[in-house]
């Protein structure tokens, strides 16, 4: 196992601006976006298409989306909109090979 790799000036501004990023998409934006269905959107943001299914309803069964949920729907427009830009090595970074052996 190796050592921590130390955290240089480069890498705390980064870490500042990643924690600060205000990055999000509104389910109802996405959807707007992308001809998606609701338990596409529930897998895309890992909760249950019941929790998505709230986010569309109105009254007392309404039920906000977190800021997580939010972020995940921006990155995967960021990933459906941008794929072809991103090198090879960086999917295989973002998105390792599933391995059915493990």
């Amino acid at each position: 196992m190796t050592s921590p790799r130390p955290l240089g000036q480069r890498e705390l501004e980064l870490i500042r601006l990643y924690a600060t990023c205000q990055l999000g998409m509104s389910p109802r934006a996405f959807e707007a976006k992308w001809n998606i269905t609701r338990a596409q959107m529930a897998a895309i943001c890992q909760c249950s298409l019941a929790t998505v299914q709230r986010w569309f309803e109105r009254g007392t069964n309404f039920s906000p989306p977190t800021r997580y949920h939010l972020r995940y729907l921006a990155l995967a427009d960021l990933f459906i909109e941008h794929f072809e830009e991103i090198p090879d090595r960086l999917k295989a970074l973002l998105c390792p090979p599933f391995n059915s052996q493990e």
